[in-house]
């Protein structure tokens, strides 16, 4: 499986690079703090497959990194999807990497 450190998807992000970014928390978490991802909550994430990009880099993330394991791994046996990449540590490393309050 495909990763990437927060500050490796900070860069990406100031270089404007094109990907596609997926939260695949539940609502109320993307609420309370999100790094600009489109809410698909992992429990709806294979009904709304046809909403993730198949011809750019898709980074998927979560709180801690565990549900977006989880949600790669079910879209690529499902869809054969290569261009998946899990942001480590989701939100939590990325609140610890940029130092900001919960």
């Amino acid at each position: 499986m495909q990763s990437i450190t927060a500050a490796a998807l900070q860069q990406k992000i100031l270089d404007k690079e094109d990907f596609q970014l997926i939260d695949v928390r539940e609502p109320e978490e993307h609420e309370e703090f999100n790094i600009g991802g489109e809410l698909i909550p992992l429990g709806e994430i294979m009904q709304q497959a046809e909403k993730i990009a198949a011809d750019k880099p898709v980074i998927i993330y979560c709180r801690k990194g565990i549900r977006s394991q989880v949600a790669i791994q079910r879209l690529q046996e499902k869809f054969q999807l290569t261009n998946l990449i899990n942001l480590i540590g989701g939100t939590e490393a990325w609140k610890k990497e940029f130092a900001l309050n919960s």
